[in-house]
């Protein structure tokens, strides 16, 4: 009977000591059954539809800012493949170019050889008649001008084409970078996205339907706030005509998908309808909203008019157009079509002046 309370207790003492080294169960991992009787954790609590929406909103804000990233590193990348494209042709034409000196001073080489080391001009030089000397001293010397002018121009085309070279490799290092770049960004905008879609998927067509509602009422309550304010008392409602066409074009897409970086014309994200707008109104601007709030022209919004872009949020992720009436077109983002929605329903960074 000792003997086999003495094995218990060493089994005992060896099942505790395997607990307490053993690795942590991770989450989703199979546990033992715990014995009846034995207190479990209380239970997450339930997030709140509200809660949901916040979520679910903050994800896809962070896909707009992985969206601009995207589109910035396209852009980079499409200026830098033409760059290396212009440089490729610049040395084409400077090997060639190069081929062309060295066929002149070939043919040079081989006609003073024939002369017995000596240039054409120089028999001239060395004859014995003072006056042909004299007639072909000068000849002589623009010959040896143009030989050394030739050898100068062959050694400035070669240092131009090891500088293009140089030009190309590091336009072909960036080019690399944005690509990788590209690919980190779409990863994160897809992962975002996802994980959006993931929460949006765990609701019953009833909540997202007040999901639905509870994103208007709280774009609904930023708006009323913006227009109590006072902020459209006195605001210029005429577009110029370059603006005129700006708007009509963005307001004709409406209805069409956001989709992360599209350009139309069948989809667009949010920057890519500003550019569009203005491209067809004849002004080219920035791809990105975050570019586009960086380089083009500033304005107070006490200013503001039709055509005007509003940037919105502090890392400047997104971007509408200003209508008139206090409202904007934009492409709001996974999900849902470009719209016209309350210019002051998002938290405003600032406005903007293509023209």
């Amino acid at each position: 009977m000792n003997r086999r309370r003495c094995v218990n207790a060493a089994i005992t003492v060896v099942c505790t000591l395997t607990v307490l080294v053993s690795p942590a169960l991770t989450v989703g991992a199979s546990a033992a059954p715990l014995p009846p009787g034995t207190p479990t954790a209380p239970a997450a609590p339930k997030k709140t539809l509200e809660e949901v929406r916040k979520e679910i909103e903050g994800l896809y804000r962070q896909a707009a800012a992985a969206t601009d990233a995207y589109n910035l590193a396209e852009e980079q990348t499409k200026e830098q493949s033409a760059e290396i494209v212009r440089l490729a042709q610049m040395i084409v034409a400077g090997n060639e170019k190069v081929d062309a000196l060295k066929a002149q001073a070939g043919a040079a080489a081989r006609a003073q050889y024939r002369n017995g080391g000596l240039p054409d001009g120089a028999q001239f030089v060395l004859t014995d008649d003072p006056q042909l000397f004299l007639d072909n001293a000068g000849r002589f010397k623009e010959g040896q001008k143009a030989t050394k002018d030739l050898l100068a121009e062959m050694v400035r085309t070669q240092a131009q084409l090891t500088v293009y070279a140089k030009d190309a490799g590091t336009n072909w290092t960036k080019l690399e970078a944005n690509r990788v770049k590209q690919a980190a960004a779409k990863k994160d905008i897809n992962d975002k996205i996802a994980a959006a879609k993931k929460l949006e998927s765990t609701l019953a067509a009833e909540e997202l339907e007040r999901l639905r509602r509870l994103e208007e009422q709280e774009q609904y309550r930023q708006q009323t706030a913006w227009v109590n304010t006072g902020v459209l008392k006195g605001l210029n409602t005429t577009a110029t005509p370059q603006g005129k066409r700006a708007v009509e074009f963005a307001t004709s897409q409406i209805g069409k998908p956001y989709v992360w970086g599209a350009e139309g014309p069948d989809s667009y994200d949010c920057s890519g309808l500003t550019q569009r707008a203005w491209g067809t109104a004849g002004r080219n601007i920035p791809r990105t909203s975050q570019e586009q709030w960086r380089l083009l022209p500033k304005v107070d919004i006490k200013d503001m008019r039709p055509g005007d872009l509003i940037v919105y949020f502090k890392d400047a992720s997104h971007i509408g157009m200003y209508v008139g009436n206090g409202a904007m077109v934009h492409a709001p983002r996974p999900g849902r079509d470009v719209t016209l929605a309350g210019a002051g329903s998002m938290e405003i960074l600032g406005v903007v002046r293509p023209e």
